[in-house]
This record gives C-alpha cells, structure tokens and sequence, in this order.
C-alpha cells in the first residue's frame, strides 16, 4: 500500500470528510456525529473554516481556563520543546520538579508531594489505588450525581448515565446521595437542614457498609457536569470529620474545579477542608499538553516511603505539559486571574443569573461560584419538573437542543447538560464578552421557553 503524505492544513470539507472516515468519537454514535471542524482559536473564543466565531462558554471542556493560544503558553511550550523535548518519569527534571513545589505550595495542609498522570480519569484510578493500598481496605464511596472519568475503576466511580453501559465495574465501589437541596432526596426544607440530612444519610451508610471495609470516600468539590452543585456549608467538613473518624481518606476531585475555576486555585479553600488526596487535571496547564496529578498527603506519601508504589506512566510528568504548568502559575499571578473570576462571579454572573428567576417561570434554580455556574430549567416552577427529563432521548431532548441551536446562531458555543445550561468561560474571557455571552442565552431562553 502507497501513502501519499500531505500538508495537515486542510481545507474545511476535507476535515470533516476525514474526520467522519477516520475519526472514531468518544460518548457518540458514530454515523451520527457531524463534528464542526474548527480553524483557528485566541482567547475566549474559537473560529470555523466559514469564518464563524463562537465565543467559547464551556472552556471547551472546563478544561480551557487560560483560553485559546494564550501567547506565554505557547512561548513556554516552544521554549521546553527546544530545550527538551521529553524525558522519562525515573529522572528528575526542571519543569516537572518546579510544577510539583508550585501546586503542593498552593494545596492545602500536609499535601506536599505530587504523582503526575495523564488527565483526570487516571488521577483519580490512582487515588483509589493510594488509598486502598494505604489503609488496606477496598471499598470506595462516591455520589450519585458525579464524573470521575471513563477508565475502570473512574467510570464505577461515576454516578451519572454514563456508567450504565459500562457496568458492572469495580464491585468495590458503593454510591451515595449527596446534598442537592434544590432536589433534595433527604426532604431538606433548606441549606442547612440538607447538610445535616445528608452527612446522617452518609454515616449510615458508611456504618452499615462496615466502615472497617471503606478505604476512600471520593468527590468532586464542586459537583461539575452533573449539576454545578455547590455543597452546602458544613457539608464539606462534615465529611472530613466522618472519614476521621472512621479512619476512611476523604479524596478531593479537582479535576474541572482546581486552578483558578472557583475563583481559588482549588476549591476545597472555600470551604476550609483539607483532603488526604486531591487529583487534578484540565485547569493545571488549560489543556495545551495532556496533564493531571495527584496531590498526596505526607501520611499517605509515608505509606511508600520504603515500599514501592505499584504504579506507573510512560508520560507521568511530561516536560513539554510540566513547562505550560508551571507559566500557568506565573499567568495567574501576573494578570490576577482569581481577583477577577471572583469579580466577575460575583458582580457580573450572579447579578445576571439572578434576574433571570426573577424574569422567567422555566428558569427554576441558579447556582455557582467564580465562573462555575449552572442555569436550571423547569416546565413548573412551583413542581419543579426539569425542562427535560433525567437521561433525556433525542425527542425528549427537542427543548434543550433548541436552545442550544439558538445560541450556535448567535455566536455562543454552549455547555448544555440535562436540563441545564452551564456557564464556565475562560477565566481571561472580557467583561465585554461574558455580558454578551450571558445576554445570548438569556435571549436563547426568552425564545425555548
């Protein structure tokens, strides 16, 4: 067989027509899928080959904090590329080193040390593994309404619709109902009474699974794709205690929440709680390289301290991802980028979101922190039926696609999930652009609903 090599840069149609030759996607059925080829990308916002620009609403996948082609980003990836390309994880390397000092001096309490993986999916296997191998025990407990990743052990710890064709997965792994007050499954009347129900609900569970049996309770400090569910006060520490006083690790999952989302580096500092592991990925290096970690505890990291860690990645810690990591770090500082996601959370998103219950009977509940925000909507306010039901079928789905739609003609790519809208731009997006982004879909909601 012959192969003719030819320049990567193609025209539009040529794109796509490979891409649905070749390509196979991930989450989709296969001759459904019609992927929008896109050109090129700066900032908060990306363009396709017919020169349509979408201001880019979901960071791509949460995962695009800094935005598109953020030029010291890109230097710094030039310049490591130039001066190493790659090395193996068994030597020590400048970018990686310096990346592990910066993220354990930015976490919380005794978590001092990192192991780099490739993403989020396998951070969080490897926390799993580093806690059942450190308390000795197997189970592990997640919440229903979560995404861990799509690896073995990650897609049974993930509670949503996604797991359902992957099961059965790792029969050590048990689920439970975390707070939500908006739909409380505890019958909670407010914030507070959610808490208390649902760290009661948690207790008994853990007693009547045998606490003796449960090495981690894992989950996502912010609820991300299920919900942007933001934990009532006291929940948090309510579960540290718990695992105290069971002897179970509580592990964090920063993975869509850490760097910079919340409006802190990572958001277990809004709610004063120290994990025993904390994973993270996307926001580390706003995906410019593949990159994640595990940030362990000095009692954890102790466990391995003369016996080896039975795990491994070829790219654990690639310096071409550990160099963006580290400028991350300087950009963050350098152009206050938590200042302002505060500010514009606070002073631009929830004032907005705010008006939008007040103007419109199908938006039942808004929620967020920083620029983390999700917009939920309902066919009853007073009954509080989603718009669309849980797990929607294409027919069913008809409303939220329309809204969708409408935001595409509008120039906004959204981030739908369910029956909600998400709000999670780049953090460096303009005050400009996010009032402009925030006005398309409240005109996308005006139009559906």
């Amino acid at each position: 067989m012959t192969t003719t090599i030819v320049s990567a840069d193609l025209p539009g149609q040529r794109v796509s027509e490979l891409d649905n030759k070749h390509v196979f996607h991930s989450w989709s059925a296969q001759d459904l899928v019609d992927a929008l080829p896109v050109s090129t990308a700066s900032g908060a916002s990306f363009t396709d080959y017919e020169g349509n620009t979408y201001l880019d609403f979901g960071s791509q996948l949460v995962n695009l904090n800094l935005g598109h082609q953020h030029p010291r980003l890109v230097q710094a990836l030039q310049d490591q590329a130039g001066k190493l390309a790659t090395i193996q994880p068994a030597f020590a390397n400048d970018a990686r080193s310096e990346l592990a000092r910066l993220i354990t001096e930015a976490a919380p309490g005794s978590l001092n040390h990192v192991f780099f993986t490739n993403g989020g999916a396998d951070a969080n296997e490897h926390a799993v593994r580093m806690a059942r191998l450190h308390t000795g025990r197997k189970k592990v407990m997640s919440q229903y309404r979560s995404y861990h990743g799509a690896t073995a052990t990650a897609i049974s710890l993930t509670g949503d619709p996604r797991r359902w064709p992957n099961d059965p997965g790792d029969p050590s792994v048990v689920h439970f109902f975390g707070p939500y007050t908006y739909r409380s499954a505890f019958w909670a009347g407010d914030a507070e009474e959610e808490c208390q129900r649902a760290l009661q609900h948690l207790e008994e569970q853990i007693v009547f699974e045998g606490a003796s049996t449960i090495a981690a309770i894992i989950i996502e400090t912010v609820v991300g794709t299920n919900g942007i569910l933001v934990p009532p006060e006291g929940y948090l520490p309510g579960v540290r205690a718990l695992c105290d006083k069971y002897g179970i690790l509580y592990i964090a999952d920063e993975v869509m929440t850490g760097f910079g989302r919340t409006g802190t580096m990572f958001a277990v500092e809004n709610f004063n709680v120290e994990p025993d592991l904390m994973t993270f990925a996307k926001g580390v290096n706003s995906g410019y390289v593949p990159l994640g970690g595990v940030v362990l505890s000095d009692a954890v990291r102790d466990t391995f301290a003369t016996t080896a860690y039975p795990g491994g990645l070829t790219y654990s810690g690639h310096p071409l991802a550990c160099a963006v990591g580290v400028e991350t770090f300087a950009v963050f500082k350098d152009e206050h980028i938590l200042e302002r996601t505060r500010q514009l959370g606070d002073e631009v998103v929830a004032p907005f979101l705010a008006e939008l219950v007040e103007k419109y009977e199908c938006v039942g509940e808004v929620r967020g922190l920083g620029l983390f925000w999700a917009v939920e909507l309902v066919r009853d306010r007073t009954t509080r039926e989603p718009l669309v039901p849980f797990n929607p079928n294409a027919e069913e789905n008809i409303p939220m696609l329309r809204i969708g739609a409408a935001c595409k003609a509008a120039g906004l790519w959204p981030m739908i999930q369910q029956n909600r809208i998400h709000i999670a731009p780049p953090l460096i997006i303009s005050e400009k652009d996010l009032r402009r982004g925030l006005a398309i879909i409240e005109e996308a909601i005006n139009t559906a609903c």
